[in-house]
């Protein structure tokens, strides 16, 4: 399932140069995580009242070209691999404008109690939503 939401690049995102600042790209990913999420009716406040939350454990990031003041970016998220307590995302920064890949990261969310921060096993559901999203190709 092909997922993006679309991001404009402020001054505020940018450093001194005009570029933008590469920890604005995780910022720019938990964003399209938590829209996709929603999108297949996944909404993180209900996740909370069920004493599940998900948070980063590992984050991958590639830089290919820098994202500049003004540009449009079409940030995406995709379910690569999906385990009872853990979600591998798969991200990417692309330019609009020419299609040109910024950066592309890797994200592994695991869902844990809020009470003690301890891994759970997702609910079937929620494991069958994810489960629905993940791409299946020929090989």
């Amino acid at each position: 399932m092909h997922f993006e939401i679309p991001v404009r690049v402020y001054i505020e995102d940018t450093d001194a140069g005009g570029i933008v600042f590469y920890g604005n790209y995780l910022k720019f990913f938990e964003r399209a995580r938590t829209d996709f999420l929603r999108s297949i009716g996944i909404e993180q406040s209900q996740t909370i009242q069920d004493n599940l939350i998900f948070v980063v454990r590992h984050v991958s990031v590639g830089y290919q070209e820098p994202a500049r003041l003004d540009d449009n970016l079409g940030i995406s998220c995709a379910v690569k691999s999906l385990r009872r307590t853990r979600v591998i995302f798969e991200q990417e920064a692309r330019r609009q404008s020419d299609g040109a890949l910024l950066v592309h990261a890797e994200v592994e969310v695991v869902a844990v109690t809020m009470d003690t921060l301890k891994p759970r096993a997702m609910p079937e559901p929620l494991m069958n939503t994810l489960t629905m999203t993940i791409e299946k190709t020929d090989v």
